[in-house]
């Protein structure tokens, strides 16, 4: 199973995402709203690996501390939801881009560079590599996406969304609880 750490959304955007899924799940098609649990809520993924250790998730609390208390970096308090992003496979994402800011891919290359020994840190989650997002549907079928797309799209606007929280997640024990 995976570890990561994941940025949670204000209540506002949080619900956004979640009538999309909702919109997507009403029409049959695959939709993270078939998730269900207390965990499954829109986030955006800064970092995975197999294990995080307590060392390691130290260095994480120190590190947004640091950023939130306005220390020697400024931890990005927002992020803005853009368009539409596919990553393809035979069962494809669908997620809503989120727009990549020098505040946000810095805490992105901090939070990699805190968890750099930690083990399985795939290579599309390195610095430079990383695309951020908030999942609307995974496993999706390619022949779905554009049906999924095109339902979508006619009312898309960007969010702009406040982080509320940053999160840990343990696939493991299927628990999560928050950073700093």
């Amino acid at each position: 199973m995976v570890q990561s750490v994941e940025l949670l959304l204000d209540e506002r955007s949080d619900d956004a995402i979640r009538r999309e899924w909702n919109y997507l799940a009403e029409l049959g098609l695959p939709s993270q709203a078939r998730h269900a649990g207390a965990s499954n809520r829109p986030h955006v993924t800064i970092a995975v690996a197999s294990r995080i250790d307590d060392v390691a998730e130290r260095r994480l609390a120190a590190l947004i501390a640091d950023g939130r208390d306005a220390g020697s970096w400024r931890f990005p308090e927002s992020v803005r939801l853009g368009g539409l992003v596919v990553f393809g496979g035979s069962r494809a994402v669908l997620a809503r881009s989120v727009v990549p800011t020098a505040a946000l891919l810095d805490l992105h290359a901090r939070v990699y560079e805190a968890l750099a020994d930690s083990p399985g840190i795939p290579p599309h989650l390195e610095p430079g590599h990383w695309t951020p997002h908030v999942t609307l549907a995974m496993r999706t079928r390619p022949e779905d996406i554009g049906s999924a797309a095109s339902h979508l799209v006619t009312d898309l606007q960007d969010v702009d969304a406040e982080v509320s929280a940053v999160r840990r997640w343990d696939g493991d024990a299927r628990a999560d609880w928050l950073i700093g």
